[in-house]
């Protein structure tokens, strides 16, 4: 009987190396790596996600975490106010802001900070490459992580060349070697389309991106490359995947990704912890129809002992508590 398939499959490689809950994680880049961070760190790793901010061009990027190791202070000629005297800077995205110069400067100090001690003891830096397109910032000439909705004519639009962008993410690595030298490197190329680029230069700038983790993985053995961006427009090319603004992933496409992610990086205990709490999350989602019943307190109390058993090796403080404040409504049939 002829064999039917629905997709193209994306071939990959399994890692031979591998992540387990021991493995600390920090993912940076466009919002496909505040996606992967959120899904792992619902899955127990410990993960430090995106803590500056969706960034979208890889200069910006490699900036960002050359600060961080650096210990550098942020660009002074790149704080704004915009007309609401809110005060932003030109290399962080939106979500950084205050009121005060001087509040925003301290606060990117310490996230930097942050990143900085959390790479010291990292195993796993999954960097997500958004676009090749740039803006470089007319004033102080360059390129620029976010504009912050300024004019328009403040900035140039600009298509990096894959060598400039190969020679910062290398120089990244080389600084990255020494500092802490069991740290593996995961580049992707997010699965979200920048349609306001048009499909056409979409392609050109994914493709611009594709290539620098090609020569990048082939160059260097602590480096690899997930292909989400394939998934999503080979496996995945199906609007069914996508959300209403048929650009971004939807939730479902989402998790297929992760699945392939896990598989390719992710070690067989881990895989079977993950298996297990889903099954344990499901039993949290259970909501009784008839009240406060004997058989629903069963149910909380057998999910309170495999949260125990978890607690040992898992931080799921939050998940005990929620439980146990769901006993204690039972307190008239103990």
């Amino acid at each position: 009987m002829k064999q039917i398939k629905l997709s193209t499959e994306v071939s990959i490689i399994p890692s031979e190396w591998k992540i387990s809950h021991n493995s600390k994680v920090l993912t940076i880049g466009s919002c496909f790596a505040d996606v992967l961070g959120r899904q792992l760190s619902d899955y127990k790793f410990p993960v430090l996600n995106n803590p500056l901010g969706n960034v979208f061009n890889p200069l910006a990027i490699t900036r960002i975490l050359d600060s961080a190791l650096d210990g550098k202070l942020p660009n002074p000629a790149l704080y704004i106010q915009d007309s609401d005297h809110i005060w932003f800077h030109h290399d962080f995205h939106s979500s950084q802001w205050s009121h005060d110069r001087k509040d925003l400067e301290m606060k990117l100090i310490g996230k930097l900070n942050t990143v900085r001690e959390f790479l010291k003891s990292s195993d796993i830096l999954v960097i997500t490459l958004g676009t090749a397109y740039a803006y470089r910032h007319r004033q102080s000439n360059m390129i620029v992580g976010n504009c912050h909705k300024m004019p328009g004519d403040s900035f140039v639009k600009e298509l990096l060349h894959p060598d400039q962008v190969n020679m910062a993410l290398e120089q990244l690595i080389l600084k990255l070697q020494p500092f802490q030298r069991n740290l593996r490197i995961v580049l992707t190329v997010s699965p979200v389309r920048h349609t306001r680029d048009t499909l056409p230069l979409n392609q050109v700038s994914k493709s611009t991106l594709r290539l620098v983790c090609h020569r990048l993985s082939e160059k260097f053995k602590q480096v690899e490359y997930f292909p989400s961006y394939e998934i999503m427009i080979d496996e995945l090319r199906d609007y069914r995947f996508y959300e209403e603004d048929l650009i971004h992933p939807n939730r479902t496409a989402e998790d297929i990704i992760l699945n392939a992610f896990a598989r390719a990086f992710i070690d067989t205990g881990s895989l079977a912890f993950m298996k297990e709490w889903d099954a344990i999350r499901q039993m949290m989602l259970h909501r009784p129809m008839h009240g406060l019943t004997k058989s629903q307190l069963r149910l909380l109390q057998s999910i309170h002992a495999k949260l125990r058993a978890i607690s040992e090796n898992t931080d799921v403080s939050s998940e005990l508590r929620e439980i146990e404040k769901r006993i204690q409504e039972f307190s008239h049939l103990q």
